[in-house]
């Protein structure tokens, strides 16, 4: 496999050395052309995976060849190009999110595979919320991507939307409940937390632990959950607050319901085995809660130019520009992250419970990929699933998420490389 890995970030870097170790002596990803919007951000990846115990420095490491490019990923003809010249065959979007459909276009343009960690959404400036995205939403997450099925189809190539840990792993989960521990599956809702804890000295820090564009836009946009009867409901920002009790150690999570694209794909694909809801839930810092708030009302979050002194700025791109990128934040956080699935269901004609769950400690992220565990998680969730479509193990024509494939085969490489995971009865 030729990939082409557009976006450079904290999350595109684990991807990539979770991808070294996995494909020993290139034996089934042989070249990789490191893509970002700055150049020398894709050269310190590059330099970064040289400096790595055991490789050689020479350009070709473990089998793999890396190379570098400077690439905007808002230019598809410029993509296509670099798609075609360097002859990739499976493209990897890890860039920010509002640029995934033209990624995800170039990459069918060029005849490649596609896989993305999310997709993109665009609220309405006034949502009505209610019942349906139509009153909320100009374009629901994933309809981009779902809409072209067909044509992918025709085409004989692959695109697998939400490859990482939520969406991505947790949909596994869920599909292997659906599959290996119910008769039915009745309800799946995704939980995001953890115990991550900052020392005293930071107590009043804000940390964007992923992608501040993605951060701002699922935490602030209209937020979904699904029911069979009744559609899509559709709410404002922080609703559907609870408490959650996460196994040993993290203990008890106040969660709230975000924009996440579970609860599109995990109805178009679990419908079948008797799904009837579905929902999504994270804790968030109670700092990070509050700057998001005060971002919003500001009106920081826009995607308007302003005019400040004779000079046009978008509001977005100077909050993003100032909060602390992920790959450089987190060394001194105790604990670590939690995210599950809360499948409820019918076994032997009684209902049973269980949480599927993946836990990553943020000192263990930090020894074997050297960044936190929000990004660490997410990374090595993606390459998983990159590894398994690379061998040819998930294959098929068309635009699919993860829990479309098998679960089994994702599930054991999880026990084979380490991405621990535990199913807790309740």
């Amino acid at each position: 496999m030729r990939m082409m890995l557009v976006g450079a970030g904290a999350v595109g870097e684990c991807i990539l050395k979770t991808l070294k170790k996995r494909s020993a002596n290139g034996s089934w990803l042989s070249y990789v052309l490191i893509a970002d919007y700055d150049g020398k951000r894709a050269e310190e990846v590059r330099r970064h995976l040289e400096a790595e115990p055991g490789n050689s420095g020479k350009g070709k490491e473990n089998g793999i060849a890396f190379a570098c490019v400077q690439a905007d990923a808002h230019d598809r003809k410029e993509l296509v190009r670099l798609m075609r010249e360097h002859r990739i065959d499976f493209v990897m979007d890890a860039a920010s999110p509002f640029v995934s459909n033209c990624i995800f276009d170039a990459a069918y343009e060029a005849g490649a595979d596609y896989a993305s960690m999310g997709t993109w959404s665009v609220p309405k400036e006034n949502p009505a919320f209610g019942a349906g995205f139509e009153g909320s939403y100009l374009e629901p997450m994933t309809k981009y991507n779902f809409d072209r099925h067909e044509d992918w189809k025709k085409k004989g190539q692959m695109a697998c939307i939400c490859l990482g840990i939520d969406p991505g792993v947790v949909n596994v989960f869920a599909k292997y409940a659906a599959e290996y521990l119910f008769d039915e599956l009745l309800e799946v809702h995704v939980k995001d937390g953890g115990n991550l804890t900052p020392p005293e000295s930071e107590k009043n820090e804000i940390l964007f632990g992923f992608n501040p564009w993605t951060v701002l836009d699922e935490v602030m946009n209209p937020n979904a959950e699904w029911d069979r009867e009744k559609g899509f409901l559709i709410e404002d920002a922080f609703a559907g607050e609870e408490e959650f009790r996460m196994p040993a150690p993290f203990g008890l999570n106040r969660l709230v319901k975000v924009e996440h694209e579970e609860v599109v794909t995990l109805p178009r694909y679990l419908k079948k085995y008797g799904l009837r809801k579905a929902s999504f839930k994270i804790a968030l810092d109670e700092n990070l809660l509050n700057a998001l708030k005060v971002i919003d009302k500001l009106g920081l979050r826009s995607l308007r130019p302003v005019e400040v002194d004779g000079v046009k700025v978008i509001p977005r791109d100077v909050v993003a520009a100032c909060v602390p990128k992920p790959q450089n934040t987190g060394g001194d956080l105790t604990g670590g992250m939690c995210v599950g699935a809360h499948c409820i269901g019918i076994k032997d004609g009684r209902r049973k419970e269980y949480f599927i769950y993946q836990p990553f400690d943020n000192q263990d992220a930090l020894r074997d990929f050297g960044m936190q565990a929000v990004v660490a998680q997410t990374g090595f969730g993606a390459a998983l699933g990159i590894e398994l479509i690379g061998r040819g193990i998930w294959r098929d024509a068309g635009v699919f998420s993860p829990e479309y494939f098998p679960s089994r085969p994702f599930m054991e490489l999880m026990r084979e490389t380490g991405l621990a995971y535990e199913i807790e009865e309740r």
